[in-house]
């Protein structure tokens, strides 16, 4: 398979055996150049500027959120959301284990604790059935706050992440976080212009969070964005993440904790620029999806498709293999035919700093990180 496989993807991107086939590259064919040369001859390159504001109205259409907050990266999103919750010293935080480190990070930053709870196997993502189970069989109820018996500690939300770009069930979880009256953050780092029915990833929560890395699908080199329906927290966010500062003609008046985590113009103009042309990244994309379908249809891997009621960007194509010798041999040969392949992630719950953190049997979690496989994604760059 692995020959077929090297065959098929050589075909797709290049022929020439000595090209590099990478992961994700970015791609850029489009008004990058221009609005860069705007950015610059405006002198407005830190964060106030014309693009920071235009990729705000952006993704408020593109997501049909009612406010959007421009920040640096998708880690700082992730954690100004935690704080404009209270997030804070003592609290618990339930995610899943297989998820980018930036996920648990965010919820040391408040000084919480992460709470690692399964997946599904079928969406990679954050199982209900976990969290319900959790809440319902390890947990006390005191004054409308939820106390986890082990830990002692009083769990404030809940952080699902849509894995790979595949929507989780995200449907399922609100209906629980509701019932919990739990707020859900939602992981939309890599899940640009993926959908459930047709609702846009990262509105289903009180916030949700968006990446725009320079291996997304589309980058701005570092950025990223909160989203929200909240009136509130769409004009705190933007307060805070503003270092809080007080509208003034030339004093510094700050009146709360202030974060500088507001997007630089110069970036913003590239996000706007790659942002007018992602509904051609996903076609793209997504005929790329459909070709590795065929692929591996009667074959021993299985790939990771999007689940019922979902449209997924399909951001890193993923495959399943049936154990671990299988997934290593796979990774060795393609590496060394300088296609680039990836694991995923080593479980948050094995790394050295979250060791002590509390998880369920993350059964689920443990046989996918043995058996999943990231395969060459990007926008093809040759025809």
């Amino acid at each position: 398979m692995i020959k077929e496989f090297l065959s098929f993807v050589r075909d797709h991107y290049s022929s020439d055996e000595n090209d590099f086939i990478p992961l994700h590259a970015p791609v850029f064919r489009g008004n990058e150049i221009k609005y860069l040369t705007d950015t610059i001859e405006s002198t407005f390159v830190s964060s106030v500027g014309a693009y920071v504001d235009k990729f705000e109205e952006q993704m408020k259409l593109l997501t049909g959120a009612k406010y959007a907050v421009a920040t640096v990266n998708g880690t700082s999103a992730l954690h100004i959301s935690l704080h404009s919750l209270g997030i804070s010293l003592g609290d618990e935080v339930i995610t899943q284990a297989l998820s980018f480190v930036a996920t648990a990070n965010a919820i040391k930053y408040t000084g919480a604790e992460p709470l690692f709870l399964d997946v599904d196997r079928d969406s990679m993502s954050l199982s209900p059935e976990s969290v319900t189970d959790y809440l319902k069989n390890h947990c006390d109820y005191n004054n409308g706050h939820i106390i986890n018996r082990k830990s002692g500690r009083r769990i404030k939300a809940i952080i699902p992440m849509h894995t790979f770009g595949n929507p989780g069930r995200i449907e399922e979880l609100k209906e629980i976080a509701d019932d919990f009256q739990l707020p859900i953050i939602e992981d939309a780092a890599e899940s640009l212009g993926s959908f459930v029915k047709e609702q846009h990833t990262g509105t289903f929560g009180k916030l949700g969070i968006f990446s725009f890395n320079g291996n997304k699908t589309v980058t701005c080199g570092g950025g990223g964005a909160v989203v929200t329906d909240d009136e509130n927290f769409g004009k705190r966010l933007k307060h805070i993440t503003t270092t809080a500062k007080v509208s003034h003609a030339w004093e510094y008046a700050h009146d709360e904790l202030g974060f500088n985590y507001r997007m630089p113009n110069l970036n913003a103009a590239l996000a706007c620029a790659q942002l007018e042309q992602l509904e051609g990244f996903l076609l793209e994309k997504r005929n790329l999806a459909g070709k590795y379908i065929q692929f591996f249809e009667n074959k021993d891997e299985n790939f990771k498709n999007e689940i019922a009621n979902t449209r997924s960007n399909y951001w890193l194509n993923t495959i399943e293999f049936q154990n671990r010798s299988a997934r290593d041999q796979f990774l060795k040969e393609t590496n060394v035919a300088k296609v680039m392949t990836r694991p995923a992630w080593n479980l948050l719950s094995n790394l050295p700093m979250y060791q002590h953190c509390i998880s369920d049997s993350l059964e689920n979690s443990k046989y996918l990180a043995d058996r999943l496989v990231n395969i060459p994604s990007g926008v093809r760059w040759k025809n």
